[in-house]
């Protein structure tokens, strides 16, 4: 695996900018290391963050808004203060159903978000 070493210690918002990388939903990478990585994610109402899966282990907080939330064929409404564990490979996705921010921790690190 590929070392991308870490990110600084503090990090503000207000210092990164809004990567686009679908339709409705943008993201800034925050803290990580190797073994670790935290993703803002913003979401406009209706945007679809689409059925996928990876090896990472993902706990994501609904710092905003609210979803419905599917993972491995389970689908509940999540709002804001509620989390979510995803497992490795597990199949999942979201629908925001009002404008919101996830907050997703990933280990080890998400090296196809570093390209």
């Amino acid at each position: 695996m590929q070392s991308f070493g870490a990110s600084r210690e503090f990090i503000k918002d207000d210092e990164f900018e809004w990567e686009v990388v679908g339709n409705g939903i943008k993201r800034k990478i925050m803290g990580y290391d190797d073994t670790i990585m935290m993703v803002n994610v913003l979401f406009e109402k209706e945007a679809i963050g689409t059925l996928h899966e990876h090896y990472h282990s993902q706990v994501t907080n609904v710092a905003k808004g609210v979803f419905e939330v599917t993972i491995n064929g389970v689908t509940k409404v999540m709002k804001e203060g509620d989390c979510f564990y995803i497992p490795p490979h597990a199949i999942h996705g979201v629908l925001c159903l009002e404008d919101g921010l996830l907050i997703d921790v990933f280990s080890p690190i998400r090296e196809d978000f570093m390209k």
